[in-house]
């Protein structure tokens, strides 16, 4: 582990989660960084269930369980009453899955965000309702298999897009993050400590189970995500200024999806067109990435 990070764990061996669980290494990595002054607040999510039945916790910093729609509100509540107690040193982190984060917590998150509370949000996203038995949510890729969303009729919308509607929100934080380039995760995780108001970071999880994959190749299936410029690596400061933090190799999407039997029925044509919408997307980004750019130079001159 590089030396700028602290070797203690505070995620305990032996939790619940499946093998190869991309939101076991998230928490892992997540907490190694902002230490033991964090409350973590979760709702009904696999995370739920990873740490433990009461009175036990894998988890070795005070683990608030809560209900699925209200973990931004939780954590505000948790901010509030730190400091009225001037315990100002000690960071509030809410943690959920895409079903809590996309949908049912989402009018929590989007009132947090626009009040500019003072927590971190996090949202390991393993692209489904996979603690209740792999249900299509709207962090569900378009055409994925799911069970609500069998391969007869895969699931039809595209995913949404969370890092946009939060930076929409111009917080003063908000990054991608993914479980196979971990130093990138951490480093995100540190920025976001040093900022006060909202931060908001959402990390790639891979889940087996859900993805279809076998679970020592996780972490293979999540550099693919990024290399093929599905998932990349960027942060937004302020709503506006985009900064790209990888420059993938570019390798085509179909190496991402087809290790996945969740994507097992797409043809070649939807291949294709998944493709051309991944190059877009990842030329939209630069975009404004070039547009920020020119427009501080445009300050600067002014």
């Amino acid at each position: 582990m590089n030396n700028k990070y602290p070797e203690t764990e505070l995620v305990s061996q032996g939790h619940l989660a499946c093998q190869g669980c991309g939101g076991a290494l998230a928490m892992r990595l997540t907490l190694k960084v902002m230490g033991e002054k964090t409350v973590v607040v979760v709702p009904a999510c696999c995370w739920s269930v990873i740490n433990g039945p009461f009175p036990y916790s894998a988890v070795k910093v005070p683990f608030m369980h809560t209900a699925f729609e209200t973990a931004a509100i939780a954590a505000t509540g948790v901010r509030a009453s730190l400091d009225m107690q001037g315990k100002t040193d000690i960071q509030v982190l809410a943690w959920a899955g895409d079903g809590g984060t996309f949908d049912i917590g989402f009018q929590a998150l989007s009132g947090a965000a626009e009040r500019n509370e003072n927590i971190i949000y996090i949202c390991y996203d393993n692209e489904a309702y996979m603690n209740t038995g792999i249900q299509r949510s709207s962090a569900t890729p378009q055409l994925a298999w799911t069970t609500t969303t069998p391969s007869q009729t895969p699931k039809a919308e595209r995913k949404k897009n969370m890092i946009e509607i939060m930076a929409a929100h111009r917080i003063p934080y908000t990054a991608t993050a993914n479980v196979a380039y971990p130093e990138d995760l951490m480093r995100k995780v540190k920025t976001a400590m040093g900022i006060k108001g909202m931060r908001f970071i959402h990390i790639l999880a891979p889940c087996p189970p859900g993805w279809k994959i076998s679970s020592d190749y996780s972490i293979k299936i999540a550099r693919l995500a990024t290399e093929s410029k599905y998932f990349p690596l960027y942060e937004i400061y302020n709503g506006e200024e985009y900064v790209i933090n990888y420059e993938p190799k570019g390798v085509p999407v179909k190496e991402y999806m087809k290790q996945q039997a969740r994507f097992s029925h797409i043809s070649d044509e939807e291949y294709k067109l998944y493709q051309e919408f991944v190059d877009r997307e990842w030329d939209r980004l630069k975009l404004k990435v070039t547009m920020n750019e020119l427009l501080k130079k445009r300050s600067a001159s002014s």
